[in-house]
């Protein structure tokens, strides 16, 4: 990070001064600093990692709405910089079977489309990206059957909140998915930037070839590209190893939790549904069985949308998702048995929870001034926008609902939120981001059958990447406001920020792998210029409606005149 002022003294007098004198609004006291030592203002980073969307799926014609009558209305603010979206010219001639076209709030549902890694690289087609509706689009409930919905996009009359968000602090237009492919290799270059040093599991016995799971190499070592859950969870696919037939995965090497732990910093996973609802015995596992109705408020898809039934959306989504946990796959931080903290002074330490814990322990932790140092935030299933099991709206309403709690809570002037998603569920992005990781397996097609480019002598394989273009978004007292920013980021990108803001160091060490098989985080793209750390810290909130995104509260010093455009 820039040692401009990542040295800077100026920042410190000023959030010394902050902790001890400043009243953040009525009612409440300035909070105690975190012990460890940081090189920002950050003393808490809380990670929002949602679930498969693109930038243009979300973003890609920001900042103009549609406004259409009866939704939530949008208009940008006069000095709102532009974004690499969705021209014109992509919008009437665009090199797809069919063009980009407007989802409306009412659309909220989809099904889930194609997010495999060869299946994502096919769409690609080597840089063109021409081939989604070929090669991601699915059909059923909620997708048109023409395969045309893949190419659909929502506005700020849907992600009303999101798009508040980027009017009043930072996001990023050039930022991807580390490599190609679905959740769980996105959630493992989040915490470690590694998806190799994977081993297959079935029935307890480690599997030498290749599987569906995971990409033995000739020398016998592996490398995940697939959503397989973690070995030895509970609420797992092997049910903590005694169903015998699921194929779960193990990670080797070492993770943020590892670094994080070594210098003594608290840090927490927080994940809906990861309480069991059936403590584990002796001899059964623990049972994660909490769930919710899914997509509340959102209407049922109509047969023009692959619904000629009218078949019924609104029933139980389970809160967990194991391939979503990326912490269990490792030996050294899982929680196989979904133990609970043994008390809320205990939570961001370590304990038998082993820093794996459900979402209501971060609410708790936050109500007693116990935010630990480091959050990893996954929404409960129903609200982590996942299409098929999740909406944008209901993603909204799990966004706004934190997002306002840190606000309103003493240690919000020394926070970021960070916002990223773990991969692009094959939703249609004009953007083909750098290659920086070559490979060449029968599972590669970006550059043509079995190749992502030419790999270096022993590169860990089914690495390709950069993937697709995701959104991020950082909401904090010290994010520039009103900024887009353009330079080159992934998903390792925010485990750099938390490795350098801590001194942890890189997961590896000191001296970089061979090239081809270090992490990711030693190549990534920095997130400094999203904050203005020699500026000033800002003292006001934006408090919004989880349902419908518009400002309803806070103090921005343009609060007023929001309200009127919103």
């Amino acid at each position: 990070m820039k040692s401009s002022y990542r040295m800077s003294t100026r920042w410190r007098h000023r959030l010394g001064a902050l902790a001890a004198s400043t009243v953040v609004s009525a009612g409440m006291i300035a909070p105690a600093l975190a012990d460890a030592p940081t090189t920002t203002p950050i003393k808490h980073v809380v990670i929002i990692f949602q679930e498969n969307i693109t930038f243009d799926h979300y973003f890609g014609t920001y900042p103009k709405a549609t406004n259409p009558s009866g939704e939530p209305r949008f208009t940008a603010r006069d000095d709102t910089p532009s974004v690499n979206g969705l021209s014109d010219g992509l919008l009437t001639s665009n090199p797809n079977l069919f063009p980009p076209f407007r989802l409306d709030r009412s659309e909220a549902f989809t099904c889930d489309e194609d997010h495999g890694y060869s299946d994502e690289q096919k769409a690609a087609d080597a840089g063109l990206l021409d081939k989604f509706v070929q090669d991601t689009s699915r059909q059923g409930i909620g997708c048109k059957t023409d395969g045309s919905t893949v190419m659909g996009y929502y506005d700020g009359n849907t992600v009303t909140a999101l798009w508040n968000y980027a009017q009043h602090y930072a996001m990023s237009d050039n930022s991807f998915d580390t490599e190609f492919g679905p959740s769980t290799p996105g959630a493992l270059n989040l915490i470690s930037g590694q998806t190799h040093g994977a081993t297959a599991f079935k029935g307890g016995v480690a599997q030498t070839t290749s599987t569906g799971a995971v990409f033995v190499s000739a020398d016998g070592t592996g490398t995940t590209f697939s959503d397989a859950d973690a070995y030895l969870d509970d609420c797992g696919g092997d049910k903590g190893g005694t169903v015998t037939t699921a194929t779960t995965i193990q990670m080797s090497g070492k993770n943020v939790g590892d670094l994080l732990n070594a210098k003594g910093i608290t840090w927490g996973w927080f994940q809906g549904g990861f309480a069991p609802t059936v403590a584990a015995t002796s001899t059964t596992p623990a049972v994660c069985g909490s769930s919710h109705t899914g997509h509340p408020g959102v209407p049922n898809p109509t047969a023009a949308d692959g619904n000629p039934s009218n078949t019924d959306i609104h029933v139980a989504v389970t809160d967990y998702s194991s391939h979503h946990e990326p912490f269990m796959y490792y030996a050294s931080t899982r929680n196989p048995h979904h133990l609970r903290p043994t008390s809320v002074a205990m939570i961001g330490k370590t304990d038998q929870a082993n820093h794996q814990y459900d979402i209501s322990d971060f609410f708790s932790a936050l109500q007693a001034h116990n935010l630990p140092a480091v959050s990893y935030l996954k929404a409960p299933a129903f609200e982590d926008g996942h299409p098929g099991n999740s909406d944008p709206l209901s993603e909204q309403t799990f966004l706004v609902q934190v997002i306002n709690a840190l606000q309103a809570s003493p240690e919000w002037e020394s926070t970021a939120v960070i916002i990223n998603w773990d991969d692009s569920d094959g939703w249609y992005d004009h953007v083909t981001g750098p290659i920086v990781n070559t490979s060449a397996t029968s599972l590669d097609f970006l550059a043509g059958t079995g190749s992502c480019g030419t790999p270096a002598s022993g590169a860990f394989a089914a690495r390709c990447g950069y993937g697709p273009r995701l959104p991020l978004v950082v909401v904090s007292p010290w994010a520039k406001e009103n900024f887009v920013d353009h330079g080159v980021t992934d998903q390792s990108s925010i485990l750099r920020f938390v490795e350098e803001n801590w001194n942890l160091g890189f997961v590896e060490g000191p001296t970089a792998p061979p090239v081809g098989q270090a992490s990711f985080d030693r190549i990534a793209g920095q997130l400094d210029s999203m904050f203005d750390f020699d500026g000033h810290v800002r003292h006001e909130r934006i408090l919004l409606d989880p349902t419908t995104g518009k400002i309803v509260g806070g103090d921005f010093a343009d609060n007023d005149h929001d309200h009127d455009r919103f």
